[in-house]
């Protein structure tokens, strides 16, 4: 059997190049969305969602995305975040994070396009360990390898890895047992009415337990009620994000008291 090949139908600029943004047709922003830490009371890390200039969502910006600048977006985010995060004062946050949505079939050579991010931090001094990178269980992906030496490589260079919308798509547990993340944050979906719908229940539940099994921290995502959080954390669920806290603040860290 041949091995997979991963397109590449465009050229891999250099690191240098990945902070020019003119390289990209269009330009883009960021707005930060906190992941609370319920114990502390406290933001235990910020997400960076990418924003069009002039106010588009993220489904739009990410329409602008093809296979000619689908890299080069990839790094502009990468840099473009931790710029943001840093000017906006998230180190001076006790051991917040930074959590960047990454695209793994951007990624050509793991060790190679990781730089970017790495010289970023050094730039901005933003510590390296509070870069946590976010990969969603429906990105479709060329090879499951792929995907495997890509966090296998961040791990190793001290970076923290998740796989995000847990539970969403068709992968489920099984995806853990091939990627073993850092950390893991279950789905919208089965967060929403978690608090009255006990099959929801049963499933978070079974969700946690494995997660305690692996020592892979959890996060439940899209809290939206009161209700929910005060389940969640009940279960044992402590960090939790969604609009029951913030909403995503352009270009600013809601909650932050640094």
């Amino acid at each position: 059997m041949n091995s997979p090949v991963f397109p590449q139908p465009f050229e891999p600029v250099g690191c240098a190049a990945c902070k020019d943004k003119s390289l990209l047709p269009f330009e883009f922003t960021m707005a930060f969305q906190p992941i609370m830490d319920l114990v502390t009371g406290r933001p235990a890390a910020y997400e960076a969602l990418v924003r069009g200039r002039d106010g588009e969502s993220a489904a739009t910006v990410l329409s602008w995305v093809d296979d000619s600048n689908r890299y080069r977006f990839d790094q502009a985010c990468r840099v473009k975040a931790i710029e943001l995060a840093s000017r906006l004062g998230l180190t001076s946050l006790d051991g917040c994070r930074l959590s960047i949505n990454f695209l793994p079939n951007a990624v050509y050579r793991a060790e190679t396009c990781i730089r970017a991010t790495m010289e970023a931090a050094r730039e901005f001094s933003f510590p390296h360990d509070r870069i946590m990178f976010e990969v969603t269980e429906n990105e479709p992906l060329n090879h499951g390898e792929h995907l495997k030496s890509i966090f296998n490589e961040y791990r190793r260079q001290g970076l923290i890895t998740a796989i995000d919308d847990f539970g969403a798509g068709y992968a489920g547990l099984n995806m853990l047992t091939q990627f073993q993340p850092h950390v893991l944050k279950i789905d919208m979906q089965l967060i929403r009415d978690i608090d009255h719908d006990p099959v929801r229940q049963a499933i978070a539940s079974g969700i946690g337990l494995v997660c305690e099994r692996l020592g892979i921290d959890i996060i439940g995502e899209g809290v939206e009620t009161a209700a929910e959080s005060e389940y969640l954390r009940s279960i044992g669920i402590h960090r939790q994000q969604g609009y029951y806290f913030a909403r995503p603040g352009w270009e600013s860290l809601p909650l932050s008291k640094g």
